[in-house]
């Protein structure tokens, strides 16, 4: 079932867009969380750093504990720990504290190291703050705040209230006392309760929206794919009819969809026009060759019923016009079947001289012109050039080999009546004679010329025709010369 389920490209098109705009959600929404709690937690931080400064600042002027007006914030916690981690001040309702480094929230709290020395640091207070003895007048020495701050995150409890908070660190020197750290803390409420109303519209809205994104997806699909759907309808319908004539719809999209479909239609066409050249040229075939057929059994026949009467030389001819001319149809269904020419180097000049050798009337002229291909078929072309040019030329036939560029040329002229120019494409047409008034024998069964283009073309070459200088007929033949 899933397999039929996914086999659909509409339900393969909208699983990977749903996926896709999920995995960008996610990234999306962690990016969120992630900025937010960023954002809020220097907000936080910065407010720790400028309440731990201020203390700081008080604090290296010299003034006492009880007056620093940094420890009466009520939802600020503050501490001051001296170098060897006692806690010497505290806000009035810091209960408990964690994150700061010190082992207990206020001076002289049960079980910390402050709890036996809270009267000597107000003693040095006092000696630090000059009041005893004629100095009191004299200045308190002053502190000096270090300008880095460092950060940590723990929890406090203030009037029985616990929660999160983030500490800032500033450190104070003194030449006679020592150094001092002020930890002051800002709430992280405000983030926990960002980063989680956030989290919660994200777990809310992000399978509304995936839900959104796969229904329009599926209805966005289904109506680009239905006009393949009729492409296809109607493709089964032409397979079941075996008409060909029939073409698909084309939609007036504009697109990939109707450039597909105009192209089933042009292959269509194509097939029609094969499939009607595939039975006409058995037609012309079964035609052909019912001639000689017909001719050779009834020249049988009379010969059983009358041997005196067997007219010999007539059934070898009808029996060599069936032989060729079943040769030819071969090779057509060869040529038609796609078969391949082959790569072999030869000749071409020797080759033009080879089948004019013995022919009266033919003159060559040839050069050295190496092609690759069929040897056999392209003497096929030539042998067909000269019957032809021998069948329709007065009295002379030239034949011409040269090297032309990156061609081999070979030029079959006669001179004869010529071809008249509307015809120089359609003599190269299955079965087309022009001397139709003539007899079968003498005009042939009109596949020479036809078998002749297809082996050149089949050969990456060209056959055409012009008229001659003596004014018949000039075939040129031009073969890609081998390298």
């Amino acid at each position: 079932m899933t397999r039929r389920w996914f086999g659909s490209v509409r339900s393969r098109a909208t699983l990977a867009a749903t996926l896709v705009v999920a995995v960008a959600l996610l990234a999306a929404g962690a990016a969120v969380l992630l900025s937010l709690r960023s954002d809020l937690t220097g907000q936080a931080e910065s407010e720790a750093a400028s309440a731990a400064r201020a203390v700081a600042v008080e604090l290296s002027d010299g003034r006492p504990y009880d007056r620093l007006t940094g420890l009466d914030e009520d939802d600020r916690p503050v501490q001051i720990v001296d170098e060897r981690g006692r806690v010497v001040a505290a806000s009035e309702d810091l209960e408990r504290v964690t994150g700061t480094g010190a082992d207990t929230a206020r001076p002289g709290d049960p079980g910390g190291r402050a709890g036996g020395d809270a009267d000597d640091d107000a003693d040095d207070s006092d000696d630090a703050n000059g009041s005893d003895g004629p100095d009191d007048d004299a200045p308190a020495p002053r502190g000096e705040v270090d300008s880095d701050t460092d950060f940590s995150t723990g929890t406090a409890t203030i009037d029985g209230t616990t929660a999160d908070y983030r500490f800032a660190a500033v450190e104070v020197e003194f030449e006679d006392r020592g150094k001092f750290t002020v930890y002051a803390g800002a709430p992280l409420a405000a983030e926990r309760s960002a980063v989680g109303t956030a989290t919660t519209a994200m777990l809310i809205g992000f399978p509304l929206l995936l839900a959104v994104v796969a229904g329009a997806t599926w209805l966005v699909t289904r109506r680009a794919l239905s006009p393949v759907e009729g492409i296809r309808r109607e493709m089964a319908a032409i397979t079941a009819s075996e008409d060909l004539a029939r073409r698909v719809p084309v939609p007036a999209t504009q697109d990939e969809v109707a450039r597909l479909a105009l192209t089933t239609n042009e292959t269509l066409a194509a097939l029609e026009s094969s499939v009607e050249r595939q039975r006409r040229f058995v037609a012309d075939a079964s035609h052909e060759l019912r001639s000689p057929i017909a001719s050779l059994r009834t020249q049988l026949e009379v010969g059983a019923a009358h041997p005196e009467l067997l007219d010999l030389d007539g059934a070898v001819t009808d029996t060599v016009r069936l032989q060729t001319l079943a040769a030819d149809l071969l090779l057509l269904a060869r040529l038609d079947a796609g078969e391949r020419p082959g790569d072999a180097r030869f000749d071409l000049g020797a080759l033009a001289r080879e089948h004019a050798e013995g022919r009266a009337g033919v003159t060559v002229t040839a050069d050295e012109v190496p092609v690759a291909g069929s040897r056999a078929q392209v003497g096929r072309v030539l042998t067909n050039l000269l019957d032809n040019a021998r069948r329709h030329a007065r009295s002379a036939v030239t034949v011409g080999v040269r090297a032309e560029g990156e061609w081999a040329v070979v030029a079959v002229a006669d001179d004869g009546d010529g071809v008249p120019e509307a015809d120089r494409e359609r003599i190269f047409e299955r079965f087309v004679r022009l001397d139709e008034a003539r007899s079968r024998d003498d005009g042939g069964a009109g596949l020479g010329l036809a078998i002749a283009r297809d082996v050149a073309v089949r050969h990456g070459g060209t056959l055409t025709v012009g008229r001659a200088p003596a004014g018949g007929a000039l075939f040129e033949l031009r073969l890609p010369r081998a390298r």
